[in-house]
């Protein structure tokens, strides 16, 4: 992971990097020779947005992102250019960087770190020739930073970082068990509280949901319990994260059709991984926030027992369910974890899954899709929290109609509606009926893993929901 720290106090051997927020800059302090000063107005002509300078044994950048219409873009656009700059960097091989700003205050520095950090985050675990990017540490100079700043920064980075090495692992590897495992390690790295439920426990709970899903797997299921519940809470009641633990999913019998979309399903876990960065950065910044994490896990399988559709099944609530079709699993893993939840009395429950297809076909990877009970009042904090991580957020109306379209003849319920239409809302009903407190549904399924390299957020797993919910606990506890 990149190591982010504040500037030494000698940094004249460190190559430089300048943000600059100000359409006409102040290069005075910069002392250019007459050839400097002339490349320099010769690229700004040319609105060339980085500037590449090399002087005194070392180089220095000059970085200009073009202005957008609000703050929350001029701060993502930071984030990009950091990440524009990290190209460089990986070019030139250079392993440490000292960047500042001419911006008032730093937020536009702590971004433009951010996207670096991000950006320059690999998984090779699996490679016999194991490529290392360069950067190794980044140096943050401004005159408002603190080394609280820093410190959280790090930690953010981090937990995105774990979040997207847990979804890029195989399920090879990362059974339900194993990811149990990965979340004690982390909760002893961090601080925060973890039980595990084993089949045996599950089976006692009568949390046919779970139970159902993992019938036609070899590895057994988990029930995970994660909380951070520090002496200084400020909350009385709190606020409980739900993650779709689903380590892989083949549709089980509904099998889903292999190009383009089985072969991603390692990712079908994400989450559970946001959960747990979450909980991660939570506990480590010791931030004063009751937070419960509960996160189902097993894989989806047609082997053995597997669900068949027509089969009825009997959740932890009592609730009956016609299962008519396997691959919507995810809302029955859920739906138990949901009804657990409400022994915590919550303050608000939040749950993150790559739920369904329709999600992502709705908005694309461009945001996530969200819906629920909660009050408009944390609606628009949370919108307000997805636009400065740019983790964007879209409501879906939660009509009745919708929930009509799950009436089942033979059972309380089935897990999917009768067409097309809605796909994303009618999962959210689903997940509803399982609720009696404030809730949020949040379907990542557009965001949480890419085909394809989007700037700082790589290729593959992303790490979604994290950033966001941090900065929304955050302000919460703040205000």
């Amino acid at each position: 992971m990149t190591k982010i720290h504040l500037a030494p106090k000698t940094t004249k051997s460190l190559p430089q990097a300048i943000l600059f927020s100000s359409e006409t800059p102040d290069f005075k302090k910069l002392s250019f020779s007459k050839d400097e000063a002339e490349l320099v107005a010769a690229q700004r002509k040319a609105k060339r947005p980085l500037i590449q300078l090399y002087r005194n044994g070392t180089y220095l950048f000059l970085h200009f992102p073009e202005p957008k219409k609000a703050k929350f873009q001029d701060i993502e656009a930071a984030r990009v250019a950091g990440n524009v700059l990290l190209g460089e960097l990986k070019s030139l091989n250079i392993g440490d960087i000292l960047i500042s700003s001419d911006a008032k205050d730093a937020s536009m520095l702590l971004a433009y770190a951010e996207g670096m950090a991000l950006g320059n985050y690999q998984f090779v675990k699996y490679k016999k020739e194991k490529p290392t990017n360069t950067l190794k540490n980044i140096y943050l100079e401004h005159s408002s930073l603190k080394q609280t700043d820093i410190n959280e920064l790090q930690v953010i980075t981090d937990a995105n970082i774990i979040a997207r090495d847990l979804v890029n692992e195989p399920v090879s590897y990362l059974t339900a068990e194993k990811l149990s495992a990965e979340i004690k390690n982390l909760a002893k790295e961090s601080g925060f509280k973890i039980e595990v439920f084993n089949k045996l426990k599950i089976k006692t709970l009568k949390m046919g949901g779970l139970l159902g899903v993992n019938q036609g797997s070899v590895d057994p299921p988990t029930f995970n319990i994660l909380e951070w519940n520090p002496k200084n809470a400020k909350n009385k009641k709190p606020v409980v994260l739900v993650g779709k633990g689903v380590t892989y999913d083949t549709g089980g019998l509904t099998l889903k059709p292999t190009p383009g979309s089985m072969d991603s399903m390692k990712c079908d876990m994400a989450g559970a991984a946001a959960v747990t960065g979450i909980l991660y950065a939570v506990a480590k910044l010791k931030l004063p926030v009751h937070v419960v994490g509960l996160i189902p896990a097993t894989d989806n399988r047609p082997g053995g027992n597997a669900l068949a559709p027509g089969d009825i099944l009997t959740m932890y609530d009592g609730t009956t369910v016609e299962v008519l079709n396997s691959d919507a699993e995810g809302r029955l893993i859920l739906g138990d974890a949901l009804s657990y939840a409400k022994k915590y009395k919550p303050q608000l429950v939040m749950d993150f899954a790559t739920l369904t297809g329709a999600a992502a076909r709705a908005i694309g990877q461009y945001g996530t899709v969200f819906m629920g009970t909660a009050d408009d009042a944390t609606k628009k904090q949370l919108v307000d929290s997805g636009n400065t991580t740019y983790e964007r957020l879209v409501e879906f109306p939660m009509w009745d109609e919708y929930g009509d379209m799950l009436k089942s003849d033979i059972a309380d319920l089935k897990n999917v509606s009768a067409g097309p239409v809605g796909g994303a809302i009618t999962a959210g009903k689903f997940l509803e009926r399982f609720t009696d407190y404030p809730w949020l549904h949040f379907d990542i399924a557009g965001p949480a893993f890419l085909s394809g390299s989007d700037s700082y957020r790589g290729k593959n797993a992303t790490g979604v929901g994290i950033r966001l919910i941090f900065d929304f606990l955050k302000k919460q506890i703040a205000k």
